[in-house]
């Protein structure tokens, strides 16, 4: 028998693995890239998953369609219904990027020209990029100028509401309200009820919201004014309220009730939260 040395010795020499190439590098990071891009969307279709469980009215068909064609199911559910809905819009500093130019030119025609209608318009086009204090700066440069200018009483409520100045909101939305109770169609309206609410003024705000449903059928008022009256131990007024915003989204058109489809929701589950009615 051979040594155990010269055994040793007749074996060929190891092989060190090869450097990996440019190319094995390329498909390793694809094949990360490509992971993460899974994860990701797994998460997005997750989120749009439960999204559609609580808060779609029309929930059979878009779980169908999520379940059974997850991709691009989950992207057509967000653009036809979430992006809809909740109004949203590119971040802040990209409108305020794109908008540069515009601003700076209105900002002089603001200083140079000096009517309130030059503030609102600069005052305008800063609430739409997102600088609300600058916003609200504006519009009170407007109102200096024209106590009385509409389009500036609006603005400096909607920037108020915006910064949590529920005193300012009360106070702009007033003077809206004893200049022109129909402007915006009810909108300056259903702002002045939400801020009653938000400062604790509940009797108020109920009798505001009476009067408010009874011009305008807002989803989100008849809902608000349900929610004071279960608040306010009326169970038959909240039940009552709740039923006829129900029936009311149900009568209306699809697009109709798929806009408000979040009312829709939040009102069904008040009115299970009320006691059953006596007979």
């Amino acid at each position: 028998m051979q040594p155990l040395a010269e055994l040793l010795a007749q074996l060929p020499p190891p092989q060190l693995p090869a450097e990996p190439s440019l190319g094995g590098w390329l498909c390793a990071v694809l094949g990360w890239c490509l992971g993460l891009v899974g994860l990701t969307y797994l998460a997005f279709w997750l989120w749009m998953l439960v999204r559609c469980l609580l808060h779609e009215p029309d929930r059979f068909f878009w779980l169908w369609l999520l379940l059974v064609v997850p991709f691009p199911g989950a992207i057509v559910y967000a653009v036809v219904r979430v992006v809809p809905e909740q109004g949203w819009q590119p971040p802040g500093w990209l409108r305020r990027l794109s908008r540069r130019k515009e601003l700076a030119r209105l900002k002089a025609a603001a200083e140079q020209i000096g009517n309130p209608h030059q503030f609102v318009q600069w005052g305008d086009a800063l609430k739409d990029t997102g600088q609300w204090p600058q916003a609200a700066e504006a519009y009170h440069r407007a109102l200096l100028k024209e106590p009385q200018n509409l389009p500036a009483l609006w603005g400096a409520a909607q920037t108020a509401e915006r910064l949590h100045r529920a005193d300012e909101t009360r106070h702009y939305c007033r003077r809206i309200l004893d200049i022109d109770p129909q402007y915006k169609f009810g909108d300056v309206s259903l702002l002045y009820a939400r801020t009653l609410m938000s400062l604790g003024e509940n009797g108020t705000a109920r009798q505001h919201l009476e009067q408010h449903c009874r011009k305008w059928r807002h989803p989100e008022a008849v809902y608000l004014l349900a929610l004071q009256c279960h608040a306010e131990g009326d169970v038959h007024a909240a039940r009552q309220h709740l039923q006829d915003l129900l029936r009311d989204l149900q009568a209306s058109p699809p697009a109709v009730s798929r806009k408000f489809g979040r009312w829709q929701s939040l009102a069904r589950k008040l009115l299970k939260q009320l006691p059953p009615p006596t007979a």
